[in-house]
């Protein structure tokens, strides 16, 4: 099975850690390692079929085309995606309740 080369983007890899010390900090360690893998396993959901994520629907011409992917056991945060050429381009890794539009 061939899987779509990724990037993560400066913003995506700094939610991922920030997250991770969230949990780190008002829970445990093994909440943050849980985050780390789940977030891994969506990434590699995303690099098996990127054209599975939801299309997003933000008003801005800019932000079309980009997709979401829920993160199991945390359904609340959602990878931000865009499928470039062959290539999937990680935008942000963020919590679903948030100004979502603003923080692209």
């Amino acid at each position: 099975m061939s899987l779509a080369p990724v990037r993560l983007s400066e913003a995506a890899s700094a939610d991922i850690v920030e997250q991770a010390d969230w949990y780190e900090e008002k829970s445990d360690s093994k909440l943050a390692q849980r985050w780390s893998e789940s977030v891994t396993l969506a990434v590699l959901r995303i690099m098996r079929n990127p054209r599975s994520g939801m299309p997003c629907r933000f008003g801005l011409a800019e932000l079309r085309n980009i997709r979401r992917m829920s993160i199991s056991g945390f359904p609340k945060h959602l990878v931000f995606y865009r499928v470039e050429d062959r290539e999937v381009l990680i935008l942000r890794v963020l919590h679903g309740a948030r100004d979502l539009e603003s923080l692209f």
